[in-house]
């Protein structure tokens, strides 16, 4: 199965909340990179995993979140 690149809306408001979310997809096998854009609370993950597995990790953070779509 080929990686999509899959954005995500997180609700971070600092360095710490990003660093939650890099920390819990960095140990998810199956994640190929993550790029986080605090300004407007977007994270993109390369991933071969579904969209919905990798939203489910995100909430294990306890902040809000949302599927945003894949980038094209």
């Amino acid at each position: 199965m080929a990686s999509q690149v899959y954005e995500f809306w997180v609700d971070m408001t600092c360095e710490g909340c990003v660093n939650s979310v890099q920390n819990v997809l960095n140990k998810k096998e199956g994640v190929n990179d993550i790029k986080v854009n605090l300004d407007n609370k977007v994270v993109s993950v390369t991933s071969i995993l579904s969209s919905d597995e990798i939203l489910q990790t995100i909430k294990k953070t306890g902040k809000e979140c949302r599927f945003v779509g894949i980038k094209q």
